[in-house]
């Protein structure tokens, strides 16, 4: 394939970030590249305030770098703050991304995975969620990739290989 880079700021998504069929969250991005494959895009924290999860604050000012693929089950997103510092990558496990012009669509399916920056902490986050989301009963195909991302993932993150791809 060949790569489709954009130039910095001239290309821009908005990333829609549906769960169980409603939006959930859709914001403006800065398209980093395209590749055919991976979708990378830039963008400020996108919730109004900080939210603090005990092992993580996100907060106005840090930085997303987002990976989006359009043929695995998971989006990677490089998280750091303000002025630069690594905080982690917070991975979500997705249906395979949709571009379709100015709009990324990415449907989210509760499953999560942190990693920190040192690599001391991963975890397994929302498993709960998506046991009650009833995805198993309903889709057993797409729940299996679920969890086979998510078991992905987490080999990824213990084994110290590179979560997000090769910087473009």
């Amino acid at each position: 394939m060949s790569e489709t880079s954009a130039d910095p700021g001239t290309d821009r998504v908005e990333v829609v970030l549906t769960k169980a069929g409603r939006t959930k969250i859709r914001y403006p991005a800065e398209v980093v590249s395209d590749d055919g494959t991976v979708v990378t895009v830039r963008a400020p924290w996108a919730a109004a305030g900080v939210r603090d999860f005990g092992f993580v604050r996100f907060e106005p000012g840090d930085v997303f770098t987002e990976h989006y693929w359009r043929d695995r089950w998971y989006a990677v997103k490089e998280v750091r703050t303000s002025t630069g510092v690594l905080k982690g990558w917070y991975c979500d496990v997705t249906r395979p991304a949709v571009r379709a012009g100015t709009t990324l669509t990415v449907e989210d399916l509760d499953l999560d995975l942190w990693c920190s920056a040192d690599g001391r902490t991963i975890l397994r986050l929302d498993e709960d969620e998506f046991t009650a989301s009833g995805l198993t009963a309903s889709d057993p195909e797409a729940a299996a990739a679920a969890l086979s991302a998510l078991d992905t993932l987490e080999s990824l993150a213990r084994a110290g290989s590179p979560l997000s791809p090769p910087a473009v």
